[in-house]
């Protein structure tokens, strides 16, 4: 009688911690990556690596950094709108990525950015400042400007590549400001700004990076930044509406997004995480080393920056010929 009574209570503990064993085997069970479509060692990389880091630590499961660069981020971005949608794989990338390749490459891309993907949150932003030098002797946005339009199709203006982010936010600004400038294209910025120095050009549009040495030394000037509000790292530089360009908005912005169909309570607690890790102050001030704004803008702000710069950058890559048909 005793032999079946113990059984009996062996059984009825194991059944008890079912329960357990099952909450134990819950999301994450296993390492996460996020993917992330540009080269490692860039500032892409290191914003990724260090929510990745504050993800291992709250979640409890190791979360790596994938570099998947190649195809204008299509690779890495196509990779995970194919992935399982069960949050062990996320992507970070920009919003070029989500607003300017379905622009410049209508119908052709194997993702949609507002169907594939489930926007989780906004990561950063990386203001974009209109470059001028010294040498060219311009104080304001509106000197060059008017330099420009007494000039047209003169003066030259550079980028980091044709169809580039940079390219793209400087065409609208000149469209909007009804001047023609020459688009001279570069390799990436540093010829570019070798050239701006010189005064072989006369603007740029540049992130802080590739120039912050050179506006500290005095040999390039900031005369506007393309941002709705002034930038921390530089006070003192107005934005392009009070500069007097309104409506010319413009900035990189990197966000995270899981596969469309991950389950809600997944994006949500990675929702939750990320913003906790973005409002706090050492956030900011290791993003502020990397020239980023660190941002804890949720899904629907990320959606709506997709949408409204679909919108915005349409036309601008139309009458640029950026469309690749």
């Amino acid at each position: 009688m005793q032999i079946p009574l113990i059984r009996q209570f062996i059984l009825l503990c194991l059944l008890g911690l079912l329960p357990f064993a099952s909450f134990a085997q819950e999301w994450p069970a296993k390492p996460i990556r996020i993917v992330v479509p540009y080269p490692a060692g860039g500032g892409v990389d290191a914003a990724a690596r260090l929510v990745a880091q504050h993800l291992s630590t709250v979640l409890g499961q190791s979360t790596v950094i994938d570099p998947k660069p190649g195809g204008g981020t299509v690779i890495g971005a196509d990779m995970v709108a194919r992935a399982a949608p069960d949050g062990y794989t996320f992507l970070l990338t920009g919003g070029s990525t989500m607003s300017l390749l379905p622009l410049t490459h209508p119908g052709k891309l194997p993702f949609d950015p507002l169907q594939d993907f489930a926007p989780i949150s906004m990561v950063s932003r990386l203001p974009f400042f209109l470059i001028t030098s010294p040498v060219n002797k311009y104080n304001s946005l509106k000197e060059l400007m008017a330099d420009a339009k007494s000039k047209p199709g003169q003066l030259p203006y550079a980028s980091n590549g044709i169809g580039s982010m940079g390219h793209v936010g400087t065409a609208m600004l000149t469209q909007s400001a009804g001047v023609d400038m020459i688009h001279v294209p570069y390799q990436g910025f540093p010829p570019a700004i070798s050239d701006l120095v010189t005064g072989r050009v006369v603007m740029v549009m540049a992130d802080l990076a590739p120039v912050k040495g050179q506006i500290q030394a005095g040999t390039l000037r900031a005369v506007a930044v393309a941002s709705h509000q002034r930038s921390r790292f530089m006070p003192e530089v107005p934005t392009l509406a009070e500069a007097g360009y309104p409506g010319n908005e413009f900035e990189i912005w990197l966000a995270l997004y899981a596969p469309a169909k991950t389950p809600a309570n997944i994006v949500a607690r990675v929702g939750q995480e990320v913003k906790k890790f973005l409002d706090m102050p050492s956030t900011r001030e290791a993003f502020s080393k990397l020239g980023h704004e660190s941002d804890s803008a949720g899904p629907e702000v990320v959606r709506q920056r997709i949408e409204s710069e679909l919108k915005s950058m349409l036309p601008v890559v139309k009458s640029a010929g950026l469309l690749n048909k």
